[in-house]
C-alpha cells in the first residue's frame, strides 16, 4: 500500500449513505480510477502522478461523474496546462463513467512528504 492511501475514491458526502452505486461496484470503479491515474507520469520525474502524491481527492457521484482534485510539484511546472487533460484522457478509457472534471489546485502546496514509499524508493530519496 502507498502513503497516499488517504486519497480515497469516494462518493460525494451528501450521497454517501443512500448511494445508487453498490459498495462493491464503487470499490471496483475506484480501483480502475487509481490504475488509470498510475498511467499518467510527470514528464520530468519517472514516477506516476498517483505515487507522487499529486492526486488530492477523487469523488464519484451517484451518476458516475468523476471529479479529481490534483496539484503539480510546482506551479511553474512546464506541463501545468497539459496535465489535467492527460488525467482526463486516462480516465476516459474507463467504461461507464459519466462526466470527468479535473481541478488543479495549489492549496495546500505539494511537498515530497506526499510521495508514497514506492516513489521515494524509485527516486532514491532515502
Amino acid at each position: 500500500m502507498t502513503d497516499n492511501s488517504n486519497v480515497a475514491v469516494k462518493q460525494e458526502a451528501a450521497q454517501a449513505e443512500s448511494s445508487a452505486i453498490p459498495p462493491d461496484e464503487l470499490k471496483e470503479i475506484g480501483d480502475k480510477i487509481i490504475a488509470a491515474l498510475k498511467t499518467v507520469y510527470d514528464p520530468e520525474i519517472p514516477v506516476d502522478i498517483y505515487e507522487l502524491g499529486l492526486i488530492y481527492k477523487v469523488d464519484v457521484a451517484d451518476n458516475r461523474d468523476v471529479t479529481v482534485d490534483m496539484t503539480l510539484t510546482a506551479p511553474s511546472c512546464p506541463v501545468a496546462g497539459e496535465m489535467p487533460n492527460m488525467v482526463k484522457s486516462a480516465l476516459e478509457n474507463i467504461p461507464n463513467l459519466g462526466e470527468i472534471k479535473v481541478n488543479m489546485t495549489f492549496d495546500p502546496p505539494w511537498t515530497p512528504e506526499r510521495m508514497s514509499e514506492e516513489a521515494k524508493l524509485e527516486l532514491n530519496m532515502y
